[in-house]
């Protein structure tokens, strides 16, 4: 709320040029396209977490909590722009590309304390080698979905199939990730569109063929908000605190986990890479999130007086699959076909979050040491041993809850650092949008802010001309 007020509402008012920039020509001479660096963003920000957590709020809140969704993303917007705009601000550039983040320009506002960015660096890297084994997971159960669908048999752990989706997830993760960050940008710009586009296409039918129970979305949205259901316990504060905690988690708004895409990108103004990336809440939450959401309130699975609800709530991607069939046309091989393509979707956002985890380490990782040696490390520690064990996990059966319990709390830890960094580097912000406003078109140059830097300097602005 505090960032919305301070920009002057940016989310609303910069929203046309965001889309221009986007749909703009552009040839990066260093780093990445502002559009690569936006797929990049999205493979991290649409994942598994856009249908699964997505379910689970509805589930456990009632449709009421879509709507403190939609609160969060168009707020946290304004939160994404700010802290998008410092890490164009303090990147820096290595070689061809440009790395940074919020472990860089948490570093630069306190202070420039090398051990406060090489904390979080290293906190950082715990954070995400961890969630690994659960992105690994959920690639597992979209692929394993799809042949139970077509064998009309239940898939276990011991079949041949799991040994197969575990040395294929291992074998192409190793070879894009060591590929770096331009192979993880080029398979963003081929998977990320297409994903993301048959899954909205196919929800988009869903929607025409249940065209009569859209009012009843919107209204079951509205007035859950305020007054949640008793199936879903009544209680109005689990509806806002579901709908709020779902949607951050989502669209990332105030982690600082995107920031690491943002810095990539070869921009000619910091604030444009921040009006790109308030973009990428609004596709994630409003967009996508909202569609998983029609899905499981319109199927109303738990009106289905077959369906044992008490039991099928607590599998997630159970109660999405069921929804996602209680709107199906009803012919069975189209129910088939729609079914495999919203699996399929989901096992890509799984994929590319998992991807795009391992490259934002590699980004963070530049935080601590340049070194080829490192960053080689780095890629060796999580393609060929956490994916290896994300894989393991799911053949032995193991349960994942203590890894989400740590990896929740290392990024609780992070989100007290990074927003208190943004309130602190809003003056900053402020400044280089008020610069971008003044001379719009004009080369950004950091020591008109009062900013130190190697990337925007006044060599690099005539360089662009």
């Amino acid at each position: 709320m505090y960032f919305t007020l301070r920009f002057g509402f940016v989310q609303v008012k910069e929203f046309k040029t965001g889309i221009r920039l986007l749909t703009s020509k552009q040839q990066a001479k260093v780093g990445t396209s502002q559009l690569a660096a936006f797929l990049v963003s999205m493979g991290g920000r649409v994942g598994a977490g856009n249908i699964v957590g997505v379910t689970g709020a509805v589930t456990i809140g009632g449709p009421g909590a879509i709507f403190w969704m939609w609160v969060s993303a168009f707020l946290g917007m304004a939160t994404s722009f700010c802290e998008a705009t410092l890490a164009q601000i303090f990147k820096e550039r290595k070689g061809n590309e440009y790395v940074g983040g919020f472990t860089f320009y948490i570093q630069k506002i306190w202070k420039n304390k090398a051990w406060i960015g090489a904390t979080m660096c290293i906190m950082y890297l715990i954070y995400n080698m961890l969630s690994i084994p659960v992105h690994t997971f959920h690639v597992f159960t979209a692929v394993s979905s799809i042949a139970d669908e077509v064998t009309g048999k239940t898939t276990q752990v011991t079949d041949p199939l799991y040994y197969v989706i575990a040395a294929a997830i291992i074998v192409v993760i190793a070879v894009i990730t060591f590929g770096g960050i331009k192979s993880v940008t080029k398979f963003s710009d081929a998977v990320v569109p297409v994903m993301a586009g048959l899954y909205v296409l196919i929800v988009l039918v869903l929607i025409v063929l249940n065209i009569g129970k859209v009012p009843g979305f919107f209204a079951a949205v509205f007035v859950g908000a305020f007054k949640p259901s008793a199936i879903f316990g009544g209680a109005f504060g689990v509806a806002m605190a579901q709908g709020l905690k779902r949607g951050l988690l989502s669209n990332e708004a105030g982690m600082g986990t995107a920031t690491q895409a943002s810095s990539i990108a070869d921009a000619n103004h910091p604030c444009e890479q921040g009006f790109i990336q308030s973009i990428g809440v609004f596709v994630d939450t409003i967009v996508i999130c909202s569609l998983a959401g029609f899905v499981v309130t319109a199927g109303a699975i738990w009106n289905n007086p077959s369906i044992d609800w008490d039991v099928m709530k607590a599998n997630k991607i159970g109660t999405f699959l069921t929804s996602v069939k209680e709107l199906a046309p009803g012919d069975g091989i189209l129910d088939v076909i729609v079914f495999i393509i919203v699996v399929v979707a989901f096992g890509l956002f799984a994929f590319t979050t998992l991807l795009c985890d391992l490259t934002y380490t590699e980004i963070a990782a530049n935080k601590i040491s340049k070194n080829k040696k490192f960053i080689y490390f780095t890629r060796c520690l999580g393609a060929l041993i956490f994916v290896p064990l994300g894989t393991l996990t799911v053949l032995s059966g193991l349960q994942l809850d203590n890894l989400w319990y740590v990896s929740d709390l290392i990024n609780v830890i992070l989100i007290f650092v990074n927003i208190p960094t943004l309130l602190v580097g809003r003056k900053l912000v402020t400044k280089a949008y008020e610069n971008y406003k003044k001379n719009p078109g004009k080369r950004f140059i950091a020591f008109e802010i009062g900013v130190e830097s190697d990337v925007w300097t006044v060599e690099a602005a005539k360089e662009s001309r």
